[in-house]
């Protein structure tokens, strides 16, 4: 049975066309590196990961140029971007009025009360919704005394108070995230928040590092969260080219049958049978695809004796000997390609199923 059907049902709110929380599918996020008033560059960037399928795009927004930067930029992409803000909240204000979609602050570091109330109005003002982002590294000094330090209580706390500060002005267009960079950590404070809150939760693993351990980490906090019922939106993070956070990501929501983008792909693992090189095939398959969006399931396999048995299940298939391969169909063989043309060959077809599908 699907993990979909055990999510939590949360309130839902929308960023930009975009919908998050109440049943609708788990959207997916990054967050550009280039410098937001380079618009040419912001752009370029945001432009790739939509094409492999990012849902919403954050952008950093450390002064009035980024600020600004908002409006020439959303008319160079086409899905929403909510614009992060710290310790200022003007520039709150004015990313809302150049056009962002949604607002990423800590309620409590951009001042007193008066300034919450003004970009809650604001934000109230435009139809942009909030997200509370806790971090594990920036809790306010007096909820560390009280926990003695970095506890999943801790953030919750921090979070719960944040939404009282906007709750307490009418403003309920709310989504929250709580992360923290160990995995347990993150998992505790996301299960005692979706038991005390019904808004949408933006689900991650922050500051997890570069691709292999930026990846376990993702995986573990995500995927067992998801498989919970817990998360709305979700974003890997990564040090890394953000396209490969949104690749993590759809590979996450793929395993756990919670959303599928293009195809996906299965391949063995090696071993001393095999002659042909399998990893550099898999790489360029990878590539070729990694903007497709057809339904298949692919199989590249390094045997021609095992490889269309193990994947009979597959769609479209290659499976290598020594010089040369056969590409088969759920475990029935097409044809004998050359080594040097199977990746040819695999994507002529993919490309005949996509034009009669």
């Amino acid at each position: 049975m699907p993990f979909a059907q055990y999510r939590k049902k949360t309130r839902q709110i929308h960023v930009g066309p975009v919908p998050v929380g109440g049943g609708a599918p788990v959207a997916v996020q990054s967050m550009t590196n280039t410098r937001t008033e380079d618009v040419a560059a912001t752009v370029r960037q945001i432009n790739a990961l939509e094409a492999v399928g990012c849902d919403i795009i954050r952008v950093a927004v450390p002064g009035e140029e980024a600020a600004r930067a908002i409006g020439a930029i959303k008319k160079g992409i086409h899905i929403p971007l909510i614009a992060d803000i710290h310790f200022d909240y003007k520039l709150a204000i004015l990313a809302a009025e150049s056009g962002a979609d949604g607002l990423r602050i800590n309620p409590g570091n951009i001042g007193g009360g008066e300034k919450i109330q003004a970009v809650a109005a604001c934000a109230k003002d435009h139809g942009l919704p909030i997200r509370i982002g806790v971090n594990a590294g920036s809790l306010e000094q007096d909820i560390l005394d009280k926990y003695h330090g970095v506890t999943p209580e801790a953030m919750v706390e921090s979070g719960l108070r944040h939404i009282g500060l906007l709750t307490d002005l009418d403003f309920h267009d709310i989504k929250i995230s709580l992360k923290a960079s160990d995995v347990y950590r993150t998992l505790a404070a996301y299960r005692l928040m979706s038991e005390r809150v019904d808004y949408p939760l933006h689900v991650g693993v922050t500051e997890a590092g570069s691709l292999f351990p930026g990846v376990v980490k993702s995986s573990l906090g995500i995927g067992m969260l998801l498989a919970e019922g817990i998360g709305d939106t979700i974003r890997v993070s990564l040090t890394r080219d953000p396209v490969d956070e949104v690749r993590v990501a759809y590979e996450i929501l793929s395993a756990l049958n919670l959303r599928r983008r293009g195809p996906e792909i299965i391949s063995c693992p090696t071993c001393g049978r095999t002659s042909i090189d399998l990893f550099s095939i898999v790489e360029q398959v990878e590539e070729a695809l990694k903007t497709s969006r057809v339904p298949l399931k692919i199989a590249i396999m390094g045997c021609v004796v095992n490889g269309p048995g193990e994947a009979r299940d597959a769609d479209l298939g290659i499976a290598g000997g020594k010089g040369v391969g056969i590409l088969f169909s759920k475990g029935r063989v097409l044809r004998k390609c050359a080594e040097a043309d199977l990746v040819t060959e695999l994507l002529k077809e993919i490309e005949t199923f996509e034009k009669n599908s």
